[in-house]
Formats: C-alpha cells, structure tokens, sequence
C-alpha cells in the first residue's frame, strides 16, 4: 500500500524539500503537517497508514507498555509543539527537547547541513528553544497523547559548576507531563557541556536531579518518573563504564546512546565540503557501527539491568535489529526520518518484523541482546 507513496517520497517531493536550507526546510515541512492536521479526517487518515499494530513489536519498559520500539528523538520537537501531530506518524514514543532553563537562540544560522553522501546532518544548532516556561504551557495545553520523553539541558550562560540548578530549573516544572526524563550531557554544541559526562560532575548532576525525583513522587503521590542520560559517541571504554557505573548506583531507569558525534573519519563527502561547513556534530549512517558498538558495552557492563534506547543512523528495519541484538530495548530516529519522510516508522516497524519471522522469533523482546552472547 505505502510503495506508491514511498517512491513519491524519495523521487518528486525529499529533492524538492532538500533544495532549500535545512532549517528553514525543516518548519516549513512542520507547518505544512501542521495544517493540514486541521483538515477534519487528516490526521486519522495519516494514521492508517503509518501504523504498523502488532503484538509481536509491543515493549514493556519505563513502566509502560509501547505499541512499538521506534521513537523520535529530541531535537526534532525543540519546544513541544508537534508532540500529538507526530504520534499520527506511527510513533512507538516522542521525545521533546532539549528545553532549556531560559529561551536561547542558539548558534548563528545557518546551523544545519545535510550530508547526502553520507546519509547524514551536520548541525551546531545550540539547544535553540523559547525556554521552560514556554515548553510547560504548551504541555498543559496540549497533554501528550503518546508516551512522551522530556529531554533537557544547561543553558548555555549558566557555568558548569552551576548546572545542577540550570537543569533542576526545566526538571521540576515539567517533571508532572513526562512520562520520562532524559538528562542531556552529550551536546558537541553548547561550550563544556561534555564536562559533565565526567564521572564527579555526572554524580554530583545526577544525584541531584534524583533527589528532586523522589521528592516530587512523594508530593504528587507518584512513582518517581525513569531518569535517563544521554551520552556521546566519542566516549572511551572508561567513560562508558563510568557512566554505567553512576546509573546503576543512583537507580536511573536507562541511557540513551547516541547523541552526535565530532569525529570526520569515514566520510563520503570530500573533507573540503566538510570542513567548509564549519564546527558541530554529525548524525545518521556515519554513527550507525558506533552507536551499536556503545549500546553493546552498555548493556554488557549492565547486565541487561538498565533499558538501553539505541540512536544513530536508523534508516530501516535491519539498522533497528542490529541495535536491538546489541541490547537496546527501543530505538530513536531522527536523520533517518529527515530522508525516509513520513513513512519511514511504518517501513522500519514492518522490517523488523519479517525479520522475526526470518528467525523464528515470537516477539521482539526476545531479540533484545541476543548479538551480543556467543
């Protein structure tokens, strides 16, 4: 049913939108859905075709149950706005994000590049967002109709040494409309925010923030809400296992891996053409090996005892199975979304199934790990 409007999709309309500057590219696209949501029908319709309903690709994890694995990632709904459009989009979960403390404008634009040889973006968009305060009122407008992930980091303006409050200031607020919170340290593209990654600061951020947990669980008389941290590619073995040494010890729900990535190696675009483009991160199939190689040692120094959400270079269904073998639970999109368009979740959700049936498997959680055992 979807072939006709996939090759659509990938022949007439994505060159047509690739055409224009990536960011500008990206509101118009967003604004576009948007009204179109409005048409009475639309977004039912939308749904029908994006929704891939079985059984056998449901999760059970950050107490809740998930249609399916394949979730968008932060960055791509900076402030909240499209949360119950996107879910129209076949959508397992939605993270929002990274809010910050105080609205920033982020860095100069233009701030986004995509890499077409390499299936990739470039971006050094700087936690661009109109703040906590605006974030909260469109949420309590808006109440997620999917389960929502909340993702948040450091203002820029605020030093290090301050960020527990910097982050504390977004936690509280809309800790009551997440169902979980992602504590987001790994940005390239806020100055010294990688600091935090290292194992005194990461405890001392961490601590704080869970403490905050369970006193705001004791005055809404709920549970504390899962407590997630998102971390860099480019960390070494020593770094990855510190931090599963923190999220085991402070009883963090899980890790997300993984944000962007600074390294250049292994690009098909000329180094010139990237050089050019300036500073930030990259995203998509360049960071694919690594992200898996990441989840991997996760969930081995883990022991399976943390939920790992595998990110980076999700294209289709067999780019979510190799995450999941290696022990994410879920998976995130967000490059791989920008080219598969509107489709993309439904092609991804279909793929792994017939590659459990190609296995011989009842249900994808049975595959969460197994590439990594001999």
């Amino acid at each position: 049913m979807n072939g006709p409007l996939s090759k659509f999709w990938s022949r007439w309309l994505r060159p047509v939108l690739f055409c224009g500057d990536a960011e500008r590219t990206h509101y118009r696209a967003m604004a576009a859905l948007s009204a179109a949501a409005r048409v009475p029908g639309m977004l039912s319709q939308l749904s029908a075709l994006t929704r891939v309903a079985d059984d056998r690709l449901a999760m059970e994890v950050l107490g809740h149950r998930l249609p399916n694995p394949v979730g968008l990632a932060a960055g791509f709904d900076k402030d909240a706005r499209w949360h119950q459009i996107l879910s129209a989009l076949g959508f397992g979960f939605i993270e929002v994000g990274t809010i910050t403390d105080l609205p920033q404008d982020g860095n100069p634009k233009p701030r986004l590049f995509r890499l077409p040889a390499d299936q990739a973006l470039l971006n050094r968009l700087g936690f661009n967002n109109a703040g906590v305060a605006v974030a909260r009122q469109r949420l309590e407008r808006q109440p997620p109709n999917v389960v929502l992930g909340v993702n948040i980091g450091k203002s820029k303006i605020t030093p290090n040494d301050l960020a527990s409050h910097s982050y504390l200031q977004s936690f509280t607020p809309l800790w009551p409309f997440a169902h979980y919170i992602t504590i987001n340290v790994s940005s390239p593209n806020t100055p010294g925010l990688r600091a935090l990654q290292d194992r005194q600061p990461l405890f001392e951020l961490l601590q704080t923030l869970q403490a905050e947990n369970r006193r705001l669980a004791t005055a809404f008389d709920r549970a504390p809400k899962p407590v997630l941290v998102k971390i860099a590619p480019d960390l070494n073995d020593a770094q990855i296992e510190d931090v599963v040494e923190l999220a085991l010890e402070l009883e963090l729900a899980g890790i997300i891996a993984t944000n962007t990535t600074i390294r250049r190696d292994g690009l098909r675009t000329p180094a010139a053409e990237v050089q050019k483009l300036g500073d930030g991160g990259i995203s998509g199939r360049p960071v694919h090996s690594r992200s898996c190689q990441v989840i991997e040692r996760l969930y081995r120094r883990s022991a399976g005892r943390l939920t790992l959400i595998g990110v980076g270079g999700i294209f289709s269904g067999e780019d979510a199975w190799q995450m999941i073998g290696a022990g994410a639970s879920l998976v995130q999109v967000y490059t791989g979304f920008v080219y598969g368009g509107p489709l993309m979740v439904a092609d991804v959700n279909r793929g792994l199934l017939a590659l459990l049936e190609q296995h011989g498997l009842r249900h994808l959680s049975d595959w969460v790990g197994q590439a990594t055992r001999p």
